[in-house]
């Protein structure tokens, strides 16, 4: 997993390729989680999403898109324990 910056992650991006590596479609996921599909087209242009939302959806794929704001903080805690 590459090391981003929070602006550099575009969740939305990222959700729309791992539905694909999953081999599940828009409609599939709408269901899921539940939301319309044009909803979830709007999703995938954002680059962040709310939480909550995420939260759904992660455990609709089951996959952790929380993991890459997770490294994010890692990576800032290593600079600020280098501080202390």
């Amino acid at each position: 997993m590459a090391e981003n910056k929070p602006n550099e992650i575009h969740i939305g991006r990222l959700i729309q390729a791992q539905l694909k590596a999953d081999q599940r479609s828009v409609s599939w996921l709408a269901k899921q989680i539940p939301c319309t599909r044009n909803h979830l087209y709007k999703i995938f242009r954002k680059d962040s999403i709310d939480c909550a939302l995420l939260l759904r959806i992660s455990l609709a794929m089951q996959f952790n898109f929380f993991r890459y704001y997770a490294a994010v903080v890692a990576n800032g805690m290593k600079d600020r324990i280098g501080e202390e």
